[in-house]
């Protein structure tokens, strides 16, 4: 299962210098408007330090960290539905994302230009909402005449139509999809084809500078505006600097800076507890690896993600604690003292399970 998160955002609220930050890419990142205009794609690792234990214990040769993936896109202005700047067909570019980050500016800088003239967070986060409420608003609509017909032709229910009216009535009133899922209870199944943009859950991020990430008051303030979406917090100049750093000397500028976390870090983290998901951990002689389940996934919803075959031929997870195994020293000694166990088809995956999967082949191959 792989993780993606969007990028959007005004031009100059520094989209592309958090993206060169998160991929440790070169990104063109310029003082004026649309310089992005195709898409950037990184995939990045997902920070997870209990790898490199795990691969101690089983003497593992590689370690393959969980990995996200961010897409950057072409800034986003007030009128991109009706073609401004560049419109908004370059938006079909994240429909697949899993989550949207809004970067929102909140530093000053009278060398970087602001599009709209002044740095006003609440402003910009209405644009952007605004113009993907709007942009759904035009596939819904082109969306309705086609599943009439189609109903008509008892190609498809009745049901799929009504789910279309209740979402463009959604719109209409500037909600968000995902808002009325959450609240109303608005069928999401027979939305998805479309990719709805505002479907997705958001997270904020807060491009901030010095007076902002040492203020509690205002971190809480901006975390007000957006709630209840995660709000993340980073100056991405700062970021892309941490990034040029060795580990030990990146943990002194963050410590200078009054932070225990980087944003990147922190980010990463957010986007996973936003959709819901989690780590599972194998490992052996040849990998230490971290994969991403949602929460409430069975281990044979786990083994899956995996090799399908591994879902249909499931037939136990032998899985102990990171915790447990790390202070055991060794599976074999986990095992003596009673750590390790079988669990079944129904066991629900907690975050930092290692586990060993055994299934099947037979009975896998014959579906």
């Amino acid at each position: 299962m792989a993780l993606t998160i969007g990028i959007v955002g005004l031009p100059n609220v520094g989209k592309s210098t958090l993206f060169n930050a998160l991929t440790r890419q070169t990104v063109l990142a310029a003082n004026y408007p649309f310089a992005t205009i195709e898409p950037n794609v990184g995939i990045v690792d997902l920070p997870d330090e209990r790898l490199g234990k795990l691969a101690e214990i089983f003497g593992s040769q590689a370690i393959l960290p969980a990995t996200v993936s961010f897409v950057d896109i072409a800034g986003i202005v007030r009128g991109a539905s009706e073609g401004e700047g560049l419109g908004n067909q370059f938006l079909a570019n994240i429909r697949e994302a899993a989550a949207i980050a809004q970067v929102i500016r909140v530093f000053d800088d009278p060398d970087v230009v602001h599009v709209d003239g002044k740095v006003d967070p609440a402003s910009d986060r209405e644009t952007i909402n605004t113009e993907l409420i709007l942009a759904d608003m035009q596939t819904v609509e082109k969306a309705i005449p086609r599943v009439e017909k189609e109903v008509k032709g008892k190609k498809r229910e009745a049901a799929d139509l009504e789910a279309l009216k209740s979402a463009l009535a959604v719109l209409e009133r500037g909600d968000t999809i995902y808002s009325a899922v959450q609240s109303e209870g608005l069928e999401m199944d027979r939305l998805r084809e479309l990719g709805l943009l505002t479907a997705k859950p958001f997270i904020y991020v807060f491009n901030v500078d010095d007076s902002v990430l040492g203020s509690e008051e205002r971190q809480q303030e901006l975390r007000d505006l957006v709630a209840p979406a995660d709000a993340v917090f980073l100056d991405a100049k700062l970021e892309a600097d941490l990034v040029e750093l060795d580990e030990e000397e990146a943990r002194e500028m963050l410590e200078m800076n009054g932070q225990t976390e980087s944003g990147l870090d922190q980010l990463a983290r957010v986007g996973f507890h936003t959709l819901g998901l989690q780590t599972y951990l194998t490992a052996g002689p040849k990998e230490a690896r971290a994969w991403t389940i949602r929460k409430g996934d069975t281990a044979p919803q786990a083994a899956g993600v995996i090799h399908s075959d591994f879902e249909r031929g499931f037939i136990k997870a032998e899985v102990v604690s990171f915790e447990d195994l790390q202070e055991a020293g060794s599976k074999a000694e986990a095992k003596s003292k009673g750590k390790v166990r079988m669990e079944g088809k129904d066991y629900v995956m907690q975050d930092g399970d290692v586990v060993e999967f055994r299934f099947n082949t037979t009975s896998a191959s014959k579906k």
